[in-house]
């Protein structure tokens, strides 16, 4: 197991109940062990993954999926 951490900048003001859907969303990629949206912080959601399972682009092609611009941050 190769754990990373990524944080994803969306660009969107997203309500709680988005915030929620798109962190059920990403739990459900395989090798994503713990998505979460900083407190306080609800444009930028951090992201605990297995790097031999699952690809900064696939992280970032999932939210995108859902409608919302997002980056990167320090990928």
């Amino acid at each position: 197991m190769n754990l990373c951490d990524v944080l994803v900048h969306i660009d969107e003001e997203l309500s709680v109940e988005q915030r929620n859907a798109l962190e059920e969303d990403m739990r459900a990629l395989p090798g994503v062990v713990a998505p979460r949206f900083n407190p306080g912080r609800d444009h930028l959601m951090l992201v605990a993954f297995d790097a031999d399972k699952v690809t900064h682009a696939s992280l970032l092609g999932r939210v995108r999926t859902h409608g919302y611009k997002a980056q990167l941050v320090g990928a």
